[in-house]
């Protein structure tokens, strides 16, 4: 079964409910999505506060992917730039995919998505994206289109004894 895929859906409490648990258990399961279990709901939520208010400055584009039940199963926030020298290309942060669907194509759909949704934003000429290293997540943007355009060594630190590198990706859209 494919996702369905909207951008900036209507922020509904439940919405916002359903965007706090996914990125609490897609954390939990050791999703990069900047957490390490075990994970602090109010923590998780904070983030998500920071999220809502950018979208509500509209800085910030939310893409849901939900599934048959019209649940959130993968997610993506789309920050606009506000520097006038960098207004041609957009950051892609806490890409997610629920735990329960991961395997069956959901990450690389969701790629996709943001693609087309980045696309139909007048002006949008790349998608950049910053990735922890260790975790295989290059190569699957790789596997999406994406080139490494930097890496800085051991700039996360997710234990004492384990930095990673903090990879950054970007898809050209032309």
């Amino acid at each position: 079964m494919a996702l369905t895929f909207r951008l900036d859906p209507p922020l509904t409490r439940e919405l916002r409910d359903q965007l706090l648990g996914l990125w609490t258990e897609v954390s939990e399961a050791g999703g990069a999505v900047g957490f390490v279990p075990p994970v602090d709901v109010e923590d998780v939520r904070a983030e998500l506060v920071r999220h809502l208010v950018g979208m509500a400055e509209g800085r910030v584009r939310l893409l849901v992917g939900l599934d048959e039940e019209g649940a959130v199963a993968a997610s993506a926030f789309l920050h606009l730039n506000t520097h006038r020298l960098m207004r041609h290309w957009i950051w892609a942060y806490t890409v997610m995919v629920h735990p329960a669907h991961q395997g069956k194509g959901y990450g690389r759909d969701l790629m996709a998505a943001l693609a087309d949704a980045a696309r139909s934003l007048e002006g949008i000429e790349a998608v950049r994206l910053t990735c922890r290293g260790g975790m295989g997540l290059e190569r699957f943007y790789a596997s999406c289109g994406y080139k490494e355009a930097g890496r800085v060594p051991g700039a996360i630190r997710v234990a004492d004894g384990d930095d990673r590198d903090d990879i950054t990706m970007l898809l050209p859209l032309n």
